[in-house]
């Protein structure tokens, strides 16, 4: 979908500017790192002049993952965005290192803190950290990561499933997996598993080698292992590996039960002695599977979720409605599409983009309102002039997503009538309740594979295995021990951005808490969201927290009356 992009007014970088032609950007680069600065608000020109190069270049790169990521057969736009990766950043990475110390080296430093103290705080904070991290043999490195990642993204694009006598992609069959017929169900589950099978090899592969240059790159930086880059590099000033893991264990305590007697009463709906892999999408009444909208119709299903939007506070629906004016929405599934969905920030319009696979289930709704919130944020935080300060960190990102997946919840009567809005609800906070234990394996996988260098293949199969015991084993998946054992390779995360998936089960505690006060008062609640999106990352994470009226916190002090305010709306919900 060709984009629709706001007419922007630069200051610094000419009109005329190609971002992907390296010897038009050094001159911009030299130039600033050659300025004298003689005062605190020369500084801060200088930070508003590189402000704007790095927005313009970093909308041409996300530009060019985005049509990448649309269209992954395509070969040329393959070749546009791999001369980014392979040509453009290597070169300004070291450049731009160069500039955070120029910035961190100003003697007007300090004059401009005290202007404006918690703003440049994050900043200073944010970029000692960044010159810490940042040496020149990391460089090729971290592209060699992005090509493999990219060839990820491909072979993951690519999979196409012969069922029924259709091609259909992976989130086509998710459709069967939430048919009343349990054999189809059965052969689409077993036809898409098999499918992933087919590329295990591959993939672990692909695995291995990210694996191994992450630890180069961590030990180039001097520290023990990835783990400890990877905290570092995604500033998780506020918490450590060791709060993971007790997160994790808090999960095992209080959610993992939960789960089990989800699975209990499931099973006895189905009348089933034991649950199989694809018994878990079905309705447990046996009713046929929520249909939204149709496959064909993204249009109806973009106007019913800005209807829901409009619900929760007509601002949003507002903001929404932008993101289609502007033609920054590709939804439907379609062959050689990257799978998921996200939001990306085009940082010179200022405005978001929003992907996904939508297919007419359910569970887009969830994710059009979880990337609108995202979206939400983008726009919120897109008057602070600096680029680098108005991305939160992530925990509070998915608070912004996540909150609208469960405050719009409450009008999913835009798409169905009461008894069937009811069943989405159910079906909303019951994937809440099971995320977590999923969120736990997720994370401590990561930290086991990122703290064992040494590890083989087969080491890492027997820690996953033992990590679904702990969090899922009462699922059968007698017959599937192959399919169980490669199971985390369809978690893109793994690949894409190791580490950044705990933030999901942070911001669902934030996000959970804010739907419970919107009980209390909902417009004081959608008011306080907003005021704290628009903070961008001009504040530290637990002050976002704080200006949306939540507290950060992951311990089983949060998690656990939080556990017991979901069982007690599922008690009210009718089954």
């Amino acid at each position: 979908m060709a984009a629709n992009t706001p007419k922007i007014q630069r200051k610094y970088v000419p009109a005329e500017f190609d971002a992907a032609d390296v010897a038009q950007i050094e001159p911009l680069y030299k130039e600033l790192q050659e300025r004298a600065i003689a005062s605190a608000a020369e500084l801060e020109k200088w930070l508003l002049d590189l402000s704007e190069t790095a927005a313009v270049i970093d909308e041409y790169g996300a530009r060019r993952y985005i049509d990448k990521s649309c269209h992954t057969d395509d070969a040329e736009i393959e070749k546009r965005y791999m001369h980014f990766i392979e040509a453009v950043e290597p070169r300004l990475k070291p450049i731009f290192f160069a500039l955070q110390k120029k910035y961190l080296a100003s003697p007007h430093r300090k004059k401009l803190m005290g202007k404006d103290s918690k703003r440049f705080f994050v900043l200073d904070r944010s970029w000692k950290t960044d010159v810490e991290l940042f040496r020149d043999e990391n460089v090729p490195l971290e592209t060699q990561v992005t090509k493999q990642v990219s060839q990820y993204d491909k072979i993951c694009g690519a999979m196409m499933v012969d069922f029924e006598g259709k091609q259909l992609t992976m989130q086509q069959m998710a459709k069967f997996l939430e048919k009343i017929d349990r054999p189809l169900r059965q052969r689409a589950w077993e036809a898409s598993a098999n499918r992933r099978l087919r590329d295990r090899a591959a993939l672990e592969e692909i695995y291995d080698k990210c694996r191994v240059l992450r630890q180069q790159i961590a030990k180039n930086a001097g520290l023990k292992d990835y783990r400890q880059f990877a905290f570092k590099a995604h500033k998780r000033f506020d918490y450590t590996p060791e709060d993971c893991v007790r997160f994790a264990e808090a999960i095992e305590k209080t959610c993992v039960p939960l789960v089990d007697e989800l699975d209990r009463r499931r099973a006895l709906d189905l009348g089933l002695e034991k649950l199989r892999p694809c018994d878990l999408g079905i309705d447990p009444k046996g009713r046929p599977p929520l249909e939204p909208f149709k496959e064909d119709q993204t249009d109806v299903f973009v106007e019913k979720v800005r209807t829901i939007f409009e619900r929760i506070a007509p601002p949003l629906a507002r903001d929404f409605e932008s993101l289609r004016t502007h033609k920054n929405l590709d939804l439907a599934s379609r062959k050689g599409k990257q799978p998921g969905g996200y939001q990306c920030a085009l940082e010179e319009s200022r405005q978001p983009f929003v992907f996904m696979n939508a297919t007419g289930l359910q569970r887009d709704v969830d994710t059009l309102l979880h990337e609108g919130g995202h979206a939400f944020h983008c726009l919120a935080a897109s008057k602070e002039p600096l680029v680098f300060l108005r991305s939160a960190p992530m925990e509070f990102c998915e608070v912004a997503s996540m909150s609208m997946e469960l405050l719009g919840s409450d009008y999913y009567d835009v798409f169905y009538n009461a008894a069937d809005a009811a069943r989405a609800k159910r079906s909303l906070i019951e994937g809440i309740i099971r995320f977590l234990p999923w969120m736990a394996v997720i994370d401590l996988f990561q930290h086991w594979v990122y703290t064992h260098p040494g590890q083989t293949a087969d080491q890492r199969t027997a820690y996953w295995l033992s990590l679904l015991d702990r969090y899922s084993g009462k699922i059968d998946w007698a017959g599937y021990d192959e399919l169980r054992q490669s199971s985390w390779q369809r978690q893109l995360h793994l690949f894409h951005s190791p580490f950044y998936y705990v933030e999901y089960g942070i911001a669902q505690l934030g996000a959970l808490q804010l739907w419970l006060k919107s009980r209390q008062d909902p417009k004081k609640a959608v008011a306080n969201y907003r005021v704290a999106l628009s903070l961008g990352g001009t504040r530290p994470l637990p002050e976002l927290f704080a200006a949306a009226g939540i507290r950060f916190d992951f311990s089983t002090q949060t998690l656990a009356p939080l556990m017991q305010a979901l069982g007690e709306e599922l008690a009210r919900l009718p089954s």
